[in-house]
């Protein structure tokens, strides 16, 4: 199945405070997820929403998937993620 990505304007302001490195590495992940999710390290969070997190090195992008919508809400390291 085929997503479309959305991204809030609080991950966007998130990425811009990452190193260009990780940056990197984060977009490529978030490109794979446009083509199916199945395949990543994908967890469904209980009682926290948004609902899902997706791990990418040592940062989490907290998202929700509402049809063939994923919509991205932060983008933080590991530490910070579930403040």
């Amino acid at each position: 199945m085929d997503y479309t990505i959305e991204f809030k304007p609080k991950s966007i302001k998130d990425l811009k405070s990452i190193e260009k490195s990780d940056v990197k590495k984060i977009i490529e992940k978030i490109e794979e997820m446009k083509t199916g999710i199945d395949s990543l390290d994908i967890k469904k969070l209980t009682d926290f929403t948004p609902e899902y997190r997706l791990r990418v090195g040592k940062y989490r992008i907290l998202f929700e998937i509402a049809e063939n919508i994923i919509t991205i809400y932060t983008i933080k390291h590991r530490k910070d993620v579930y403040k």
